[in-house]
């Protein structure tokens, strides 16, 4: 019989998945279950903040890299090599439709050997050992890759390869992400090597539905920035299917005595914008409807949100005046009182990340 679950069961399940009940206080330390999708840091320090509202901090082993559709995140350093192979295409089809959705259609027509030609010139580019800027790392591979794979760009007044290729291929070039200064600079991670073929995507699959699922393909597909077709050819073929609320989904197999029956979420959060709890591609789970989804979900300069019992119940964006931390919260609707409380209790995190001396949380006039 096929396991009826209820949105509730959901994101109670992602909750505890994502460890944000945090260990009691003195636990030993551990890895971030979150790491193994990645935990995106822009604007920073996002990823310092994502692991504080754990209970953890991102330990040393995590390396910036341009991972799943080309965004910022932190990755174990040691499945590196293997992360290259799961977000590398499957097919000719497969990186003509991750092309298209950063809007090169004519580098679409060359498939898998777009992603080739830019990751090797990545490398080329690196080899040299010094960091290099945004900028200079664009020219170098603009000047090796075929015509095709650039774009005019009017911000710039020239034509360069596609900014979204340069990053899904980026890591297969070996590319790191250094922060420090005012721009992130580039080094070579000598360790990768440009894949041949895909392999590994079924596993990058499961991490997907064990973090952020129940889920369906169509959501995996559109975490890789691809079609659903393709996400379908790589399912995991040992997974448990189930319904919510009427509707089917999947979840690895492994998870099925505790989907339904995790405990309840915890009673509030202020999670970083960019949260692994936000990647999910199921926003109509995340948060019901769509009228808030553009406050939620901002393409430039997004919120943190505040997570109420496991809800998005509103945003919030921080700023430091001297040696204090103000964080301002934006509810969808009125809060009750214990819950203002606990925000300025879970402020104090935000201001230890930030080095604040002092935080205050705001509320609107």
């Amino acid at each position: 019989m096929t396991p009826s679950l209820t949105r509730e069961d959901v994101l109670a399940h992602r909750f505890a998945a994502q460890e944000l009940h945090r260990p009691a206080p003195g636990a030993p330390a551990r890895e971030l279950a979150v790491a193994g999708l990645g935990i995106p840091d822009v604007p920073a320090p996002a990823a310092a903040t994502a692991a504080a509202v754990r209970g953890a901090s991102p330990d040393d082993g995590l390396v910036l890299v341009w991972g799943a559709r080309g965004a910022p995140a932190l990755h174990r350093r040691t499945e590196l090599p293997w992360l290259v192979g799961a977000l590398w295409p499957l097919d000719d089809a497969d990186a003509a439709a991750r092309i298209t959705t950063s809007r090169t259609r004519a580098a679409a027509a060359l498939g898998l050997g777009a992603f080739t030609a830019v990751a090797s010139a990545v490398r080329e580019v690196l080899a040299g050992g010094e960091p290099v800027s945004k900028g200079e790392l664009s020219r170098g591979v603009t000047e090796r890759v075929p015509d095709a794979l650039s774009v005019d760009c009017e911000p710039c007044g020239a034509r360069h390869v596609s900014g979204g290729l340069l990053q899904q291929a980026g890591l297969a070039g070996g590319a790191e992400v250094l922060r420090g200064g005012r721009a992130a600079r580039y080094r070579l991670l000598p360790e990768l090597a440009v894949p041949t073929a895909a392999a590994g995507t079924a596993r990058l699959l499961r991490r997907y539905l064990g973090l952020l699922g129940p889920a369906r393909p169509a959501d995996v597909a559109a975490h890789l920035g691809t079609r659903v077709t393709a996400a379908r050819r790589a399912w995991p073929g040992d997974l448990l299917e189930v319904t919510v609320d009427g509707r089917t989904a999947w979840a690895p197999a492994e998870d099925a005595d505790v989907l339904g029956a995790a405990a309840p979420p915890a009673p509030l959060r202020l999670l970083p914008a960019g949260d692994p709890w936000l990647a999910a591609r199921d926003r109509d789970v995340v948060l019901p409807g769509r009228a808030r989804h553009r406050d939620v979900w901002k393409p430039v300069a997004p919120p943190g949100v505040v997570l109420l019992r496991g809800e998005v119940a509103g945003t919030w964006r921080a700023a430091l005046s001297g040696r204090r931390l103000d964080v301002s919260v934006t509810p969808f609707s009125s809060l009750p009182a214990p819950a203002w409380r606990l925000a300025q209790d879970e402020a104090g995190l935000l201001a230890a990340v930030r080095g604040a001396a002092d935080v205050r949380v705001l509320r609107p006039s």
